[in-house]
């Protein structure tokens, strides 16, 4: 048996998609109803699953796994992460508290709750 934690209380919404947001990322509310890329050093409200005819499907619960960046690599336990505003997340007292399960730091990866 191994570990698993796919499909485990995935939750997505389907939102408009500002312009040029790709599948992926974290993402935040930018507007009514709709969602971008999350800046540098922001808290993301989720990651964008898909982006198709200008509506994005937005992970909100769940677990996720996604690059991070920055010299220190996330804790597992609870740590904050926020937005690298390059596509992935950073370790940083800016972000949100997320349970996280997994560093990997060769792959440079990290899978957390939202």
């Amino acid at each position: 048996m191994s570990v698993s934690t796919k499909g485990f209380c995935e939750n997505v919404l389907t939102l408009k998609a500002a312009s040029g947001l790709k599948a992926g990322v974290p993402v935040a509310v930018s507007a009514n109803d709709t969602v971008s890329a999350a800046g540098a050093d922001a808290k993301f409200c989720g990651v964008s699953v898909n982006v198709n005819g200008g509506y994005a499907g937005v992970q909100l619960s769940g677990v996720v796994t996604m690059p991070y960046t920055g010299t220190d690599a996330p804790a597992v336990g609870y740590a904050a992460l926020a937005s690298d505003g390059a596509y992935g997340v950073k370790a940083s007292t800016k972000g949100n508290t997320y349970l996280v399960l997994s560093v990997n730091t060769t792959a440079k990866t990290v899978s957390f709750m939202l």
